[in-house]
């Protein structure tokens, strides 16, 4: 067995020099409130659009075919649901642009209500 005085014995019995790392410093801006988003701008995120929900049986759900109506808890012409990665953010109305649908936001959750909302 190696015995440790000072340094780290490696496995084949050679020692390690410690290593000694430079305190962490802010490199944001001068008044410490910039913060540099280049970083993360082109990273994916999935976004979703959650029109309701509903919850039903395995064995409902073994009956359903085509043409079968599945009963949500939203009302027509409530707002759909806005979510990225898995996290409401929003909420938003359909819109039919050039025969593909898309989404006008009409509500953006505060980053403080979703942080709330994490708890």
């Amino acid at each position: 067995m190696n015995q440790l005085n000072g340094s780290a014995a490696g496995a084949n019995g050679s020692d390690y020099a410690k290593v000694q790392f430079d305190d962490l410093q802010d490199s944001g801006g001068k008044d410490g409130g910039e913060v540099n988003l280049d970083v993360i701008l082109d990273v994916p995120v999935t976004l979703a659009m959650e029109v309701g929900r509903t919850r039903i049986s395995i064995r409902n759900l073994l009956q359903l075919n085509q043409g079968s109506v599945v009963e949500l808890d939203r009302a027509a012409g409530e707002p759909l649901d806005v979510f990225v990665n898995g996290t409401l953010v929003a909420h938003g109305e359909v819109v039919v642009i050039n025969e593909k649908f898309g989404i006008r936001l009409t509500d953006v959750i505060s980053p403080a209500e979703r942080v709330r909302k994490l708890r």
